[in-house]
């Protein structure tokens, strides 16, 4: 497991190192000068000459690249070309926010997912599994923000607002009511995708012979379900799950504008407005090491669930 965990992390770092690149040479190939989002239309060549001194952008491309480098091995993320606010400090006052909207949305869409699939396969061709069938093909035709502005129409009259974490209303009475919604509208589409693979699974599986053989041995129906059949079923989940997390990062953008949520999905789309290089990278590195932490830890959840793999 020790050596696991050490190569996994080793393959991280050359991941993030990786996008940091990638994303380091498209921004700064870009066809806007940032000097010029930065200083506005009416900016005279003086001023723009002075804001490339000041960002460092006047020296060579690899003197840059290797600034850029060593700043992001002590942790250093930069400043942000608008305000001059360290970039670390941007994304950790909106980083909880987009936590708290991912993890939510993806605990409501897994939980809601593998029971309705496990419904659906334990009950096959029954009018529940017609009727679980209808929802995931209206959950998979439904885009994230069609449902945002859906249910935003239909219950969320008078629920804009500022920060989550607002003075006013108790935490949990303010966090439940700003937060159920976005959830929902996050959540649908996985929620009906991880209902089909469920059910597929636990189809397959409930065929499989030790769970014909748990059953002729007199064990319960709910036991060999849940204890037998659910756990080698929940590896393709788990697998997907681990996916859509680092997908969900990149689908708050649309939900943070239409709830109002001020948080890593608001502050990119601000950032790419305005030309701000340093955040948009600080946030893409971000967002990477989250979709490689999620697949280390789906990888070691494989070893829970199925005690035939081993993680050497």
């Amino acid at each position: 497991m020790t050596r696991f965990l050490l190569r996994r992390l080793l393959y991280a770092v050359v991941v993030l190192w990786l996008v940091s690149t990638l994303v380091f040479v498209f921004l700064h190939v870009s066809p806007i000068p940032v000097e010029r989002v930065i200083g506005g239309p009416r900016a005279t060549a003086d001023t723009l000459v002075q804001i490339r001194r000041n960002l460092g952008l006047d020296q060579p491309v690899l003197v840059q690249y290797w600034r850029f480098l060593r700043r992001l091995a002590l942790g250093d993320l930069g400043d942000s070309y608008v305000n001059g606010v360290p970039v670390a400090r941007l994304i950790a006052d909106r980083l909880p926010t987009t936590l708290w909207l991912v993890l939510g949305a993806g605990l409501l869409a897994f939980a809601g997912g593998v029971v309705a699939g496990v419904l659906s396969a334990t009950q096959a061709r029954s009018l529940w599994d017609r009727a679980a069938t209808v929802l995931v093909l209206l959950g998979l035709s439904t885009p994230p923000f069609v449902m945002a502005l859906a249910l935003l129409y239909l219950f969320a009259t008078g629920a804009g607002g500022a920060g989550l974490f607002e003075a006013g209303p108790p935490l949990q009475e303010h966090f439940l009511r700003r937060m159920v919604l976005p959830w929902v509208a996050l959540a649908f589409l996985m929620a009906a995708a991880y209902t089909r693979l469920t059910r597929g699974a636990m189809l397959d599986v409930l065929g499989e012979d030790y769970v014909r053989t748990a059953r002729a041995k007199g064990l319960t129906r709910r036991r060999v379900v849940y204890r037998h059949g659910l756990r080698a079923a929940l590896t393709p989940v788990v697998t997907q799950l681990g996916v859509d997390l680092g997908a969900l990062v990149g689908s708050t953008i649309v939900t943070e504008k239409v709830f109002g949520l001020q948080g890593v999905g608001q502050l990119v789309y601000q950032s790419i407005a305005l030309g701000d290089t340093p955040v948009i990278i600080g946030v893409t590195l971000v967002v990477t090491l989250f979709v490689t932490v999620a697949n280390l830890a789906v990888d070691v959840g494989y070893s829970l669930l199925d005690p035939r793999v081993r993680l050497a």
